[in-house]
């Protein structure tokens, strides 16, 4: 475990994997309990599953009526996170759907364990084929230093679909994230967390995806952090990144990262920025309608 001085440098990580309830007054209960659990454990950051305000529950509705539960950033559902963030000395991930312009957003604000924002990231990649189509997608990818006891850390963010894009966790590992906090209402098979494994190593940097329990519609839980080192000096061979894979069940799922190997193995290895030919790239921002294989009938 590396050190700096006599401080080690791991993060502790609680992955919030419950199911919602039916109103907004009862998820903030909820998450407010959890949140304690997960500050009695220790934790540095606990991450929720995606649009916590709502629950997700976006499907089999009319949209007037789910877009309708939106609320502002600065609500008292918020503000509460804000104060429990101070309170317990840990930064909070709360996930919402989000008051916004015509339509809301899919929106994840990180507070930090003084209480203050330092990241709000919107989906960029909305689920266009289905009823996302009604949500405002986000404009950019973000990052954030977030301040913890083991010192400064990079922190940026995706949202569940977002994952499939390399670009999202490419364009984070180039504005400096060490660690890619990621809400989630899916169902984490195979595939995806074979996706959620590979942007880890490709870009040397940890992922912390937070799913909705089994039971959840459309859901399993098997929420998961990988830690992107694939290679530690003196091992024959590559390591399994995975630190961290819950089962199905409810509840608060604890892993530390270890921030000191992490570093050093950026500095090392040749994955991430190291030989990248950028400039032959092109095609990924050239107008797609030169290549027939890339839909554009949804947004650009």
């Amino acid at each position: 475990m590396e050190k700096i001085g006599d401080k080690p440098q791991v993060l502790k990580i609680a992955l919030l994997q419950i199911a919602p309830c039916t109103t907004l007054d009862e998820n903030l209960e909820k998450g407010i309990r959890f949140c304690r659990k997960a500050g009695e454990l220790g934790a540095d950051i606990a991450l929720f599953p995606e649009m916590w305000s709502s629950g997700y529950r976006i499907y089999d509705r009319p949209v007037e009526e789910w877009t309708a539960e939106a609320i502002s950033a600065e609500s008292e559902f918020i503000l509460s996170f804000r104060n429990l963030a101070r309170e317990l000395n840990m930064a909070v991930g709360i996930t919402l759907l989000e008051k916004f312009s015509a339509a809301p957003r899919n929106t994840l604000i990180l507070f930090n364990r003084f209480g203050e924002k330092v990241l709000t990231y919107a989906k960029v990649h909305t689920c266009d084929f289905d009823v996302e189509r009604n949500l405002t997608p986000g404009e950019d990818f973000v990052v954030c230093s977030l301040n913890t006891a083991c010192g400064d850390v990079k922190v940026g963010a995706m949202i569940c679909y977002d994952r499939e894009f390399p670009e999202s966790a490419r364009v984070l590992m180039l504005k400096g994230a060490e660690l890619i906090l990621v809400p989630n209402a899916c169902p984490m098979e195979i595939n995806r967390l074979s996706q959620l494994r590979g942007r880890a190593f490709e870009n040397m940097l940890s992922i912390a995806t937070c799913n909705y329990p089994a039971g959840v519609p459309d859901c399993n839980g098997r929420s998961s952090i990988f830690d992107g080192v694939a290679y530690i000096p003196g091992m024959d061979s590559s390591r399994d990144t995975c630190i961290l894979q819950a089962g199905g069940e409810e509840g608060v799922y604890m892993a530390e990262l270890d921030l000191g190997r992490l570093r050093a193995y950026r500095e090392r290895e040749a994955f991430g920025n190291a030989y990248r030919h950028p400039l032959k790239y092109m095609p990924l921002v050239q107008n797609a309608i030169e290549y027939p294989f890339v839909r554009n009938d949804y947004r650009e």
